[in-house]
């Protein structure tokens, strides 16, 4: 569900674990970052119920290198809090990024992660993710292909 400012509070309480928060922005930085890129910026509170399970923000059309020649779209951050870990939160929300990206046309989906030991690299690899061979920002960078149904 879009985050807005009746449920702005239940997102700011998603939390990794202690572990994982070198791996993942805060979901404050998040939304601090979809205010300033409105335009391509698409994030999402993951509820169970009525109870917060995760937050993703997806990037949508995003100019990837800055030249207006290669135009992307992909999960730009998943945070799922400790309990809901391991129960399909995460599949959930990659799955509806994908979907949100083959509405808009879209037959790639990306996504960057950051390397190292416990990261969630094997996670996005047992989806289906590709690596691209690229690095951005010092990340790690996968690609699905949304054309061969999994």
């Amino acid at each position: 569900m879009p985050v807005t400012p009746a449920n702005i509070e239940t997102a700011l309480t998603v939390k990794v674990r202690p572990d994982q928060e070198r791996f993942v922005s805060p979901v404050m930085k998040s939304l601090a970052e979809a205010y300033v890129y409105p335009e391509v910026a698409w994030p999402r509170l993951i509820l169970d119920g009525d109870r917060a399970v995760g937050f993703l923000m997806a990037f949508l059309d995003i100019d990837w290198n800055g030249k207006g020649v290669d135009f992307r779209s992909g999960l730009w951050r998943l945070n799922v809090t400790p309990d809901a870990q391991g129960r399909g939160v995460g599949r959930f929300a990659v799955e509806s990024v994908a979907a949100e990206v083959r509405r808009r046309g879209g037959t790639q989906m990306y996504v960057t992660w950051e390397p190292g030991e416990d990261g969630p690299e094997a996670f996005y690899r047992k989806l289906g993710f590709e690596l691209t061979g690229e690095k951005s920002e010092g990340q790690t960078v996968g690609v699905l292909d949304l054309t061969n149904p999994a």
